[in-house]
């Protein structure tokens, strides 16, 4: 079941709860199945709207601190939805040497290709605009 595939990503993902305090566990002791349902209804009737992202401070090591937006399950859930069924189409469209935003793909390989072909002699960089 597709919306299945959805819920199981999200919670894979797991994470802290978003703005509205719900949990993975109280979705299950909902029903998983009622709760998928009642998202799916929403997006069916286009009444579904995203919720604010709570943000928390995340400490770094210089003593710093960053940013860290933590969605909604409900959102994280929709979220998902949506790559599953956009990124088949729009990868169709790529080519073999563009990197960015792309599922196992990393900049660290992208600079991996690009130092394969300057040791084998090309010199040139060539952009499609």
């Amino acid at each position: 079941m597709c919306s299945g595939m959805r819920w199981r990503g999200a919670v894979d993902n797991s994470g802290a709860a978003g703005v509205d305090g719900q949990t993975f566990a109280d979705i299950e002791a909902y029903g998983e199945e009622k709760w998928l349902g009642e998202l799916a209804e929403e997006l069916k009737n286009k009444t579904y709207r995203p919720q604010p992202v709570r943000r928390v401070w995340i400490p770094k090591p210089d003593g710093k601190e960053r940013p860290l937006g933590i969605p909604t399950i409900r959102d994280r859930v929709v979220q998902m939805a949506a790559v599953l069924i956009l990124e088949p189409i729009f990868e169709a469209d790529l080519q073999p040497e563009q990197y960015a935003y792309r599922p196992d793909r990393s900049a660290l390989d992208a600079v991996g290709a690009v130092h394969a072909l300057v040791n084998t002699g090309h010199t040139e960089v060539w952009t499609q605009t």
